[in-house]
């Protein structure tokens, strides 16, 4: 131990003494020990502002919404009395016991010369879940999809082709429950159907529709459904647009949202704010197979009026006028003196239909209807289609450069008819010009007697004209020009002749081929 030889206390001893002096006074003054505490800083909390939240909406509109389990019989393979197994010119029983193909047979029980209950097996008949077995005819899930209450006795809203190639269905509400269901009747032309639930006298949660009139681009949407099979799935977004033509029928009248939609949404509702139902999910636009936020929505005005039909008769009835139309573009109006490219032109009205029997006309173009412009052919196709069968439509038309008004009584659209009123083929992709050896030399067509004697068969075309770049091709055959009907070159210099004195730079002309008949407007500025 060191010592301190100047008579000074080292540092060590006044260290310690001022430790024992420390805590002597330490218990003096409180009569017990101090305890030392460490103070720390606050961890971060931020206090958000108030945003809008769905959350409310959510729980509002879940009990409603339901997962739609969709059911088929899967039958194997069926016995086929007349196969047999070729092996290299060997039969089975020929390849050695070890040979791959034999093992693999007789592991998987389809070893075709194996006897079971006195006849013969043979491949595809996998013992018990063979065409023979207990198993024949199970059902097994094949699809699903979303739907929806729409009312307190269980019926449910989901799409057509959720349910299409079904036999049975089942219901999985947002708790687990499992309901079977009958399938009340669909619409393929709107993509809709229609289930019921029994629920033993429970009343079921549901969901009413909204507005259309108050449906804004812009709009907040929730969108409820079942995912890829997740079940209860939540997503938000706005109405991205209107009115989409997706081209899935004569119907479309589409809301597009950017909610995401996956597979698994279909026949699933989107909410407004309000918890009422703007539209149903029925299709996406996706390069990649998943949501890009472009999605399809039926809007809530028709799908109330077809569930309506649906829930009362298990079909809808439709209007049905009978008349093959196409749009009226900007070149086709002005070859027929309409100021504008509007209203439905038809191409030719079905013999005996409500529009044959009115006195409606290839060449006329329906401008409105009850009072009501048209906006184009699909306008049309929607508004008769909404109309009961036997009830009095007001037809305005344009004809032979006049308007003329015309009463017809519609009839019910037939069952294997594509459209409400009109032609699923409707676009003027394949136009066709006319042509004569020489006088209609500048149109870029050759033309020639047609076979049956009406109209001019088109034999050549330039394939620098204008008829070319619109799609006309060699075979077709032109029946009609400006709405009058032409079976010579001399028929059809008349009319371009007519039309130009009357200052039209475009002539109308029809044009028949193996798909049907359309209208296609050509230039006749270099027309003498």
């Amino acid at each position: 131990m060191l010592k301190n030889f100047n008579g000074r206390p080292s540092l060590a001893t006044v260290l310690k003494a001022s430790t024992v002096a420390g805590i002597a006074a330490a218990v003096l003054a409180t009569g017990v020990p101090l305890e030392i505490t460490r103070s720390y800083a606050e961890a971060v909390k931020v206090q958000a502002p108030a945003v809008p939240s769905f959350a409310n909406v959510v729980d509002a509109v879940s009990p409603a919404v339901v997962s739609v389990r969709v059911e088929n019989r899967v039958n194997p393979v069926a016995d086929n009395d007349g196969f047999s197994f070729d092996f290299n010119g060997r039969g089975f029983d020929d390849l050695p016991d070890d040979h791959p193909l034999k093992r693999f047979f007789r592991q998987f029980g389809q070893d075709p010369n194996d006897q079971q209950g006195g006849h013969q097996r043979r491949f595809g008949q996998n013992g018990p879940g063979g065409p023979n077995g207990p198993g024949k005819g199970r059902l097994r899930p094949v699809a699903q999809g979303s739907g929806f209450f729409i009312s307190e006795d269980g019926y449910i809203v989901t799409n057509n082709h959720v349910v299409s190639d079904g036999q049975a269905f089942v219901v999985v509400m947002n708790d687990g429950t499992e309901l079977d269901a009958k399938l009340i009747g669909k619409d393929p032309r709107t993509d809709l159907a229609v289930l019921k639930v029994d629920g033993k006298g429970k009343k079921f949660t549901y969901v009413n529709w909204a507005d259309d009139n108050n449906v804004r681009v812009g709009d907040w949407v929730v969108a409820v459904g079942n995912p890829f099979g997740l079940g209860g799935t939540v997503t938000a977004g706005i109405v991205s647009a209107r009115g989409r033509d997706i081209g899935s029928g004569p119907y479309d009248d589409y809301l597009q949202v950017d909610a995401a939609v996956n597979r698994g949404n279909s026949g699933g509702p989107t909410f407004n704010l309000n918890g009422e139902v703007v539209g149903i999910n029925t299709a996406i636009f996706s390069p990649s197979g998943g949501s890009v936020g472009i999605a399809f929505a039926i809007p809530a005005s028709t799908a109330k009026d077809v569930v309506a039909d649906l829930m009362k008769d298990g079909q809808v009835s439709r209007g049905w006028l009978g008349v093959q139309i196409q749009p009226v573009t900007k070149d086709i109006a002005e070859s027929i003196g309409l100021s504008e490219p509007s209203g439905a032109l038809v191409v030719a009205p079905q013999p005996g239909s409500p529009g044959d029997k009115a006195g409606m006309k290839a060449g006329d173009v329906v401008t409105a209807l009850n009072g009501e412009t048209i906006k184009d052919a699909r306008d049309l196709s929607r508004r008769i289609g909404a109309m009961q069968p036997g009830s009095k439509a007001e037809l305005s038309v344009w004809r032979a450069g006049k308007a003329q008004s015309l009463t017809v009584e519609l009839g019910t659209l037939p069952a294997d008819q594509k459209d409400a009123s009109a032609d699923d083929n409707n676009q003027p992709q394949q136009p066709e010009a006319p042509a004569s050896e020489k006088a209609l030399a500048d149109l870029g067509l050759t033309v020639g007697p047609s076979d049956d004697g009406k109209g001019l068969a088109i034999t050549g075309i330039d394939p620098d004209s204008d008829a070319a770049d619109k799609g006309i091709k060699e075979g077709e055959k032109i029946t009609s020009v400006n709405n009058q009907e032409v079976s010579t070159a001399a028929d059809v210099v008349k009319v371009l002749n007519q039309a130009k004195k009357d200052g039209r730079t475009r002539a109308l002309f029809q044009i028949q081929s193996s798909e049907g008949s359309r209208f296609v407007a050509l230039p006749i500025n270099g027309q003498g």
